[in-house]
C-alpha cells in the first residue's frame, strides 16, 4: 500500500488532507509532529481513530475517521523523520506546519541564518530540527521520485518550499539533484478550522465518538492541487479536489479575498472586546470593514477569478456567520506580521488607494498597542522588534516592511 508523510499533524491536516485521504480511499498516512507530543498521546489513547465535528448553520453531525496510524515526534526520534520520507512506500509527503514553520524571509527566500544549526546537523550527518531540515534529510537518502505537496497558506507554496530547499542543499553541501528529482506541486486548502474547546469534547462524548483528540470543522472545504506529481497519487479528485494547471488565481483569491477578511475582523473584533468570528461579521461595521477589505482584493485578482469574486465574497460572509463554528478571533490574530504582508499589503501594492485595508493594518496596530500595553506579548515570531517598533512610534507599514 502506498503511504503518505504528513509532517504537522494539527487539527487543519485532520480537518482537511487526512478527510480527502480517507474518502479516497486506499492510502494511509504516518504523521510526523516536529515538537510536541500532546496531539501523538491524545490520538494514542484513541488508537489514532478520531471524531471530526462537522457544522454549519443548520447545525452539527460527527464523522469518525481512521485514515492516521501514528505519529512521530521528531524530537523523540528524529532519525525516524528521514526515514519515513526515505522509504519506498512512501509516495507523498504533505505539510502543514504553518507560514513560520518555513523559515522564510519577507521575500519568500530561506532564512539561512536561521538555519544555522541544521545546516550544521546535515554536514554532520546528524538530525536537523526544523521543517526544511527533516524534509531535506529524508530527500537526500531517498532514490525515487517523490510528489512533496506544501498544504500551508502561501502564494506559489510550492515553488517556494522547492526553493528553500535548494538553498538548504547548496548550504549543507548536498548534490542539489537530491531537490530536483522530486515534484513540488503548489496547492491551496481552505476549511475553517477553529481551536478545540471543552463544549466539542463534551459534544463527541455524548454522541459515543472517540473524544481523545476531536476536532471541529465547517462544512465547506475546498482543495484546488497543481497538476504536477511525481509518480502514484490517492485520488483525490474523486474525493472533491480540484486538479489544475495553475494555482495561483485561486490562491490568491483565498488569501487576499478570505485570509485577509480573516485578519481584519480579527483585529477590528478583538479591539472591540469581541471573541469570535460570527460576533465580529454580526457587528455592522466590521462586517462593512470585511466586505470592503473583500471588494478591494477582488480589483486585484485575475481574470480567471475576478468575475465570480462577488459571489465569493457573499459566501465568505455566510460562512464567517456560522453560528456553530467558535472560530477565535485569537487564534487569527496569530502571527500577524507574517500574515498581513500577504494578505492586507498585496492588495493595497496594486491599488492606488485601498483604505479598507489600510484601516485592517490601523487595527492590528491598535490590537498590537493594547497587548503591549497590558503587558502581554503577542503571539507573533517578530513580538520582539514589534514592541521596539511601536515604541518608536513606527506605523503597521514600516513595521512590516522593517522586517524585509
Amino acid at each position: 500500500m502506498n503511504r503518505i508523510v504528513h509532517i504537522g499533524t494539527g487539527a487543519f491536516h485532520r480537518a482537511h488532507q487526512a478527510w480527502y485521504v480517507a474518502r479516497a480511499g486506499g492510502w494511509r498516512i504516518d504523521g510526523v509532529s516536529l515538537r510536541s507530543a500532546g496531539v501523538r498521546d491524545a490520538m494514542a489513547a484513541d488508537d489514532y481513530v478520531y471524531a471530526l465535528e462537522i457544522a454549519d448553520a443548520s447545525g452539527r453531525r460527527i464523522e469518525t475517521l481512521d485514515v492516521i496510524d501514528g505519529i512521530t515526534v521528531a524530537t523523540e526520534a528524529p532519525a525516524t523523520v528521514a526515514a519515513l520520507i526515505a522509504r519506498p512506500e512512501t509516495a507523498l509527503v504533505t505539510l502543514t506546519v504553518t507560514e513560520k514553520g518555513y523559515h522564510l524571509r519577507p521575500d519568500g527566500t530561506l532564512d539561512l541564518a536561521a538555519m544555522a544549526d541544521d545546516v550544521a546537523a546535515l554536514r554532520a550527518g546528524t538530525a536537523p530540527a526544523t521543517m526544511p531540515g527533516h524534509l531535506l534529510a529524508g530527500l537526500a537518502k531517498r532514490e525515487a521520485p517523490l510528489t512533496v505537496m506544501s498544504c500551508d497558506n502561501l502564494p506559489a507554496n510550492g515553488r517556494k518550499l522547492r526553493a528553500a530547499l535548494l538553498a538548504l542543499a547548496g548550504e549543507a553541501g548536498i548534490d542539489p539533484d537530491r531537490v530536483t528529482r522530486h515534484r513540488f506541486p503548489s496547492t491551496m486548502v481552505d476549511r475553517i478550522t477553529p481551536a478545540v474547546d471543552d463544549d466539542l469534547r463534551k459534544r463527541v462524548t455524548a454522541a459515543g465518538a472517540p473524544a481523545h483528540a476531536p476536532v471541529a470543522t465547517e462544512a465547506f472545504t475546498e482543495w484546488v492541487i497543481e497538476d504536477d506529481f511525481a509518480g502514484p497519487m490517492p485520488d483525490l479528485a474523486a474525493a472533491s479536489a480540484q486538479i489544475v494547471q495553475d494555482v495561483a488565481p485561486f490562491e490568491l483569491r483565498k488569501l487576499r479575498m478570505l485570509n485577509g477578511a480573516h485578519s481584519t475582523l480579527a483585529y477590528a473584533g478583538l479591539n472591540k472586546g469581541l471573541t469570535y468570528v460570527h460576533e465580529a461579521v454580526a457587528d455592522s461595521d466590521l462586517r462593512g470593514l470585511a466586505r470592503a477589505v473583500m471588494d478591494e482584493a477582488a480589483e486585484t485578482l485575475p481574470d480567471a477569478v475576478r468575475g465570480d469574486a462577488p459571489a465569493y465574497a457573499d459566501a465568505l460572509l455566510r460562512r464567517f456567520e456560522n453560528p456553530h463554528l467558535a472560530h477565535s478571533l485569537a487564534q487569527i490574530a496569530m502571527d500577524g506580521s507574517l500574515k498581513l504582508p500577504i494578505r492586507i499589503l498585496g492588495t493595497m501594492d496594486e491599488r492606488a488607494d485601498s483604505p479598507a485595508c489600510a484601516r485592517a493594518l490601523r487595527e492590528w496596530e491598535s490590537w498590537l498597542d493594547q497587548e503591549f500595553a497590558a503587558g502581554r506579548v503577542p503571539d507573533d515570531p517578530a513580538a520582539k522588534s514589534l514592541r521596539a517598533g511601536r515604541a518608536s512610534g513606527l506605523a503597521a507599514r514600516a513595521l512590516l516592511e522593517g522586517r524585509t
